[in-house]
């Protein structure tokens, strides 16, 4: 797959990635600086882009419309900042979460498609994406199948990836490489793991998806700062190639103010201020809002 690379321009130099990730995040060039931009604005930026979720095998449908009608009473409590992007909840739930929902500008986001392992059979997997968008999601969260990427199937890994796409059509995919894995797995072959992230991301823009997603927050290590400016990299380059604007989402192990500020400023450094909104920045968490509503209040703060 090095032709893709070099489509786009790609320089998969592992140094190279390390170094301009120590500027980014030290603040040695615009729109750099973790500490520079730990502001008010950025914290409430990060708020707005928050995929508010919950993914326990405890879940019910009870729990989850009490956790919807948090988002419904949100703006009483705290009407000076925005809701959050969306909800994101097991197939099963999305049907919960919008009959519960009633508040507007809020998605419904469903991981499937076997999440999280992404191991059956391709018809299953367009199943479950069929039954939670019958049942109201906005949004679909799927997982790279990584056994066949890894085997170097990557036609197969294409052909799955536009399928799931035609049978969301209309609806947010978001595409899940589990990059962490990637990461692992890679260098346990002796594989260059920026390579392997690289490569899924660009299979996955050029299959449809509308944003790429660094983990499923089953496995450790989930979202990595590293897996971040590799794969916004690859967005700058897709949309320099083709004109077209795909949306970035970090997710797993992503709890503090600070670590949500990390990933702003990677994406703010990388594609720019046009990319810090709902619209191609999500960021997947479930005690991160708590927290940055902490930050911004300067008191301790348990709302969802």
């Amino acid at each position: 797959m090095d032709n893709l690379l070099k489509k786009y321009g790609f320089d998969p130099s592992r140094e190279a990635i390390e170094n301009e990730l120590k500027t980014i995040l030290n603040g040695s060039g615009i729109g750099t600086g973790v500490v520079s931009n730990m502001t008010k604005e950025n914290i409430v930026k990060c708020l707005s882009c928050i995929d508010l979720t919950s993914l326990h095998t405890s879940d019910t449908h009870p729990f989850i419309t009490a956790f919807t009608q948090k988002v419904n009473t949100f703006k009483e409590d705290y009407p000076n900042y925005p809701l959050p992007a969306s909800i994101c909840v097991f197939p099963n739930f999305a049907g919960t979460v919008k009959s519960a929902l009633k508040v507007e500008g809020v998605g419904i986001t469903t991981v499937a498609a076997c999440f999280p392992s992404s191991q059956s059979f391709l018809d299953v997997k367009a199943l479950e994406c069929e039954h939670a968008i019958e049942e109201g999601a906005t949004e679909i969260d799927i997982v790279l199948p990584h056994s066949t990427f890894m085997a170097g199937e990557y036609e197969k890994v294409r052909e799955e990836i536009t399928h799931l796409r035609k049978v969301t059509e209309g609806k947010h995919l978001k595409v899940i490489l589990e990059s962490g894995a990637l990461q692992t797995e890679g260098e346990k072959l002796n594989y260059n793991p920026i390579e392997l992230i690289a490569i899924a991301s660009f299979i996955s823009l050029e299959c449809g998806a509308d944003f790429i997603k660094t983990s499923t927050g089953k496995q450790n290590p989930a979202a990595t700062p590293l897996a971040a400016i590799v794969m916004c990299k690859c967005l700058k380059y897709f949309y320099q190639i083709t004109g077209e604007k795909r949306g970035f989402k970090p997710a797993g192990g992503i709890s503090t103010t600070e670590d949500a500020i990390v990933y702003l400023t990677i994406v703010k450094s990388i594609l720019g201020d046009e990319w810090l909104n709902p619209t191609l920045f999500r960021i997947g968490a479930s005690s991160l809002a708590n927290n940055l509503l902490t930050t911004l209040e300067g008191n301790t703060v348990k709302y969802f």
